[in-house]
């Protein structure tokens, strides 16, 4: 008999897994397969919706295997000892089977392990799945990466996807292990992260509940995305971001749901949002330094300010710029945050305040139900104008025209920043245009009940361009 083992991470789905699928389709008679996940408590975000969110997903997909009458053992303490036990207890350990994670901690925790097993002569077999084209996949002709987003779309659109498998893996279920003694701690561990959670996800988790917003999506919102989806009170798009972010969907199936319907330019836009997810996997995995350092070396060398005052004003949504704030208590509230206000909170923090955009990055990669590492630094450098095919540093959001623009009538601001719901739509985008009297008369104050913006955004878009142009 020989133990086969399945180590689930950011892949918590049965249906199109791709190391799952091969590690059930390698069984043979009178093997057996071992079913894993890893707690790390150097991963752990206690208090945080990105954590309580994760280990909620975690919970919903060991409840899914066990309806198919599948264990999943939860191991504990360090990684390397764990799977060095596991070879000392199961002799007949001969291979694991998981989906590889080509960047940062990830990439580094893989690699120990695949030398350890291998060094162990355990065969690992290791998958790359997680993007519709792998990272070393799409160059240019000459070979080498792509640093431009228009001519990696070009042919990242032309190439064929790949195909989405379906596999009834309850049919596997006598060759599954149930071994109630080496979970027993990862049990304990589980319970007490679920008990502590401060924010409910159990209805907002699980492959089930993925498919049915992404077809919800697809005949509901889908054929009018490239006309709503910038407006956040509009609620238009997919919200599908934190199941791919946790594999609890497959990025195969969204492509061919999406593709499976009809043609038109709200497809067309949302694909292409599939390519910058790609893309920016392929600059991480060629620039694993990314996440501590500017892509553009010219800028790895900026004097960014340092005030504390300014950053906590931002992160608690209290700037005094309605559409900033309420964008940052959305996050903070639901982990969560509408992709154009990620740019524009991204650019208020870098180009406003002049303050570093990795605080900002790292923030969010504490709140981030959906925190992707590869497209969130890409897309904080983005707007740092830093990063790779980056917006011009001359190219700074005003907050306030941004607001009227896409919350004309404030009905988002009203819902996260509920103190400016008593003022009227066209005063709530600049409540300091409130004069002495008029602030009387609404018996709403600056400063008490809503605070002065903390700069001004014409003399700090002065200050920065002269900032970058002395670069």
């Amino acid at each position: 008999m020989i133990t086969h083992v399945m180590w689930f991470r950011k892949d918590l789905r049965l249906e199109d897994n791709t190391a799952f699928y091969h590690a059930l389709e390698s069984l043979q008679k009178n093997d057996r397969l071992l079913c894993l996940f890893h707690l790390d408590q150097k991963q752990y975000k206690i208090g945080e919706p990105s954590h309580d969110y994760f280990f909620s997903a975690l919970e919903e997909f060991r409840k899914e295997l066990a309806k198919n009458k599948i264990a999943l053992h939860l191991l504990t303490g360090d990684l390397v000892e764990a799977f060095s036990s596991l070879k000392t207890q199961f002799s007949n350990f001969k291979h694991l089977y998981f989906n590889l994670d080509n960047s940062g901690f990830g990439q580094k925790r893989d690699l120990s392990i695949i030398h350890l097993l291998e060094s162990e002569h355990i065969s690992v077999h290791a998958f790359e799945e997680s993007h519709l084209h792998k990272a070393k996949y799409i160059l240019k002709n000459d070979g080498t990466p792509y640093q431009k987003f228009t001519p990696y779309y070009k042919k990242w659109a032309a190439l064929p996807k790949p195909a989405f498998r379906y596999l009834d893996v309850s049919s596997f279920s006598t060759y599954t292990a149930h071994l109630p003694e080496l979970t027993k701690d990862g049990d304990r561990e589980l319970s007490y992260l679920l008990s502590n959670r401060k924010k409910e996800f159990s209805n907002e988790v699980g492959e089930i509940e993925a498919t049915d917003r992404l077809n919800d999506f697809v005949a509901n919102k889908l054929e009018s995305y490239h006309l709503k989806r910038d407006f956040p009170f509009k609620d238009s798009t997919s919200h599908i971001s934190s199941f791919l972010s946790t594999g609890q969907i497959s990025i195969r199936k969204v492509w061919h749901i999406i593709m499976d319907g009809e043609s038109h330019q709200g497809q067309e836009i949302y694909l292409k949002e599939l390519a910058w997810r790609d893309f920016y996997q392929m600059i991480y995995h060629y620039h694993p330094n990314q996440y501590k350092e500017e892509f553009n070396e010219k800028y790895r060398s900026l004097n960014w300010k340092n005030n504390p005052e300014f950053f906590d004003a931002w992160k608690n949504g209290q700037t005094g710029f309605p559409i900033i704030d309420a964008a940052m208590r959305q996050l903070n509230e639901t982990g969560w945050m509408h992709n154009r206000l990620r740019m524009l909170v991204a650019s208020f923090l870098t180009k406003d305040l002049l303050l570093d955009w990795r605080l900002g990055e790292r923030y969010f990669a504490e709140k981030l139900i959906d925190y992707d590492a590869a497209s969130n630094i890409g897309g904080w450098q983005w707007a740092a104008s830093t990063g790779t095919d980056a917006v011009p540093y001359f190219r700074i959001f005003n907050p306030t025209t941004q607001s009227l623009k896409f919350d004309k009538e404030g009905d988002f601001i009203k819902t996260y920043v509920p103190e400016l719901a008593k003022l009227p739509s066209k005063l709530i985008h600049e409540p300091r245009s409130l004069s002495k009297e008029q602030q009387a008369k609404l018996n709403f104050y600056l400063g008490q009940d809503y605070p002065f913006p903390i700069v001004n955004h014409t003399i700090a878009r002065k200050e920065t361009l002269e900032w970058f142009q002395s670069q």
